[in-house]
């Protein structure tokens, strides 16, 4: 029986060091088994509660813990400090920790370009863009305006006293009223305010004539009638549904394109990053985990929910997402004197 035991132990040596000998790598063991987390998770959404983000993390939160994707507990915090710098200041410190997720938005690198910050977007190992927000003209609900031409026509008549609202400076609602000035030669007094939500209350108060925002932060508003939409930056219309306005399902809303504008699309995607100098194993994890997320049930309730585009990308597709938006957007900043990095 002692000589049938060395003999088997002696076939899987020459079986290793052959493996070895011609590249193979050694045999696989149970400690090189596929990463998995061993600790409770924790989600770190870059805005405050019950923000867009916050909702974000959320849902991928319920899906994950309803179909059991992972076995261990996740905890959803948020960081919402300096316009989100305090989530991605945060994640950083967390070196090779793949129990830490950073759930934000463009401002993973577009933040360093108009802020001193601790970070840069490349100290952070991207996992994915799992759905994209779309920005809707909105305008006062018994305004004379029906579409793009005709409320930027008026605009530009006004001589740039009209007033476009949006939430925070030198971000992406910002960015879109320079591209419609851009494009159609009217000039807003752009107005900041701390959200969304709050650039439609004085929306509908006729504080200011307009708003760039997100669908669901007007979402109520319209319901009630207080405000329209004119277009949306999308190259096809959202999806058709229930109404939602008396008369109007978000996909009846006409792209901005279809009424002549010369922007096309314009999206703000919800990225999921994880800190610096994480394995690939972790990265390639996460990844797997998140795209099962966008085939549950709870995540297509959230697209609906939120009329939001749901578009999943990871890996070298998106690594060259960043990279291109990153260059557009950088030139915009450039144009309009906001870049300090």
């Amino acid at each position: 029986m002692l000589s049938k035991v060395v003999d088997v132990r002696w076939a899987l040596g020459v079986v290793a060091s052959a493996a070895v000998a011609l590249g193979l790598g050694a045999v696989p063991t149970a400690a090189q088994a596929e990463w998995k987390p061993t600790k409770p998770v924790e989600f770190v959404g870059a805005a405050g509660p019950g923000g867009g983000t916050d909702i974000f993390a959320r849902a991928v939160q319920l899906a994950i813990q309803n179909h059991n994707l992972i076995d261990q507990p996740i905890l959803v915090s948020n960081k919402g400090g300096g316009s989100g710098a305090e989530t991605f200041i945060y994640v950083k410190a967390a070196v090779g920790d793949g129990h830490k997720l950073a759930f934000g938005t463009s401002k993973l690198y577009t933040l360093p370009m108009v802020a001193k910050v601790a970070f840069k977007h490349t100290d952070f190992e991207p996992v994915a863009a799992m759905v994209f927000d779309e920005f809707v003209l909105w305008v006062k609900g018994d305004a004379p305006y029906n579409d793009y031409k005709s409320y930027t026509e008026a605009a530009k008549a006004a001589n740039g006293t009209f007033r476009m609202a949006g939430a925070l400076s030198k971000d992406t609602d910002q960015t879109l009223t320079r591209l419609i000035e851009k494009d159609t030669g009217a000039k807003f007094i752009y107005v900041p305010f701390k959200s969304g939500g709050e650039a439609s209350v004085q929306l509908t108060g006729g504080h200011v004539q307009s708003d760039t925002n997100n669908p669901r932060e007007s979402v109520a508003h319209w319901r009630a009638g207080q405000v329209k939409a004119l277009c949306v930056f999308a190259k096809e219309r959202m999806p058709k549904g229930d109404k939602v306005s008396p008369t109007q399902s978000w996909g009846d809303i006409p792209t901005c394109k279809e009424q002549g504008s010369g922007i096309e699309t314009y999206q703000m995607p919800r990225t999921v990053s994880l800190p610096p100098n994480t394995p690939q194993e972790v990265v390639d994890f996460w990844a797997g985990v998140l795209k099962k997320v966008t085939e549950t049930p709870e995540w297509k309730d959230y697209l609906t929910k939120t009329a939001q585009t749901g578009r999943f990308m990871a890996g070298a597709e998106f690594n060259s997402f960043i990279d291109e938006d990153e260059k557009r957007t950088r030139k915009v900043y450039e144009e309009e004197g906001w870049l300090v990095n």
